[in-house]
């Protein structure tokens, strides 16, 4: 499975973006997706998932609200809308396919990250 991630991007505090995930190879649609984020200095962390069907969505506490995680199995691409955006919002964010769960350990395919940098 290769995911690629994009849409990153600079916007200012207020402001939104969305993000893209695009997944493909074999079983590709058959896992859920998840959304972590990496500042610097610190861990990578659980933003937002959900699961193969698009039924299920969990949210990190500090994007409720803001951030909308959506799916489209026939175009194999997964979104994150992020609204309301906060100077404490920019990271680097990655997609992976795996369980739907916070654990990033258990995800097994990881794309490469795109930047959003977040100006007050």
């Amino acid at each position: 499975v290769q995911l690629q991630a994009s849409g990153g991007g600079l916007v200012q505090a207020g402001g939104s973006l969305r993000l893209s995930c695009a997944a493909s190879g074999r079983g590709s649609g058959s896992y859920a997706i998840g959304w972590f984020r990496q500042a610097p200095g610190k861990e990578r962390e659980f933003v937002a998932d959900i699961n193969w069907s698009g039924g299920s969505r969990d949210y990190a506490d500090s994007v409720k609200g803001r951030f909308t995680i959506s799916r489209d199995n026939a175009k194999n691409t997964v979104y994150l809308q992020m609204n309301s955006l906060k100077s404490e919002d920019t990271a680097v964010y990655y997609c992976a396919a795996g369980p739907y769960t916070r654990m990033k350990s258990t995800y097994r395919y990881w794309g490469r990250g795109t930047l959003v940098t977040v100006s007050s």
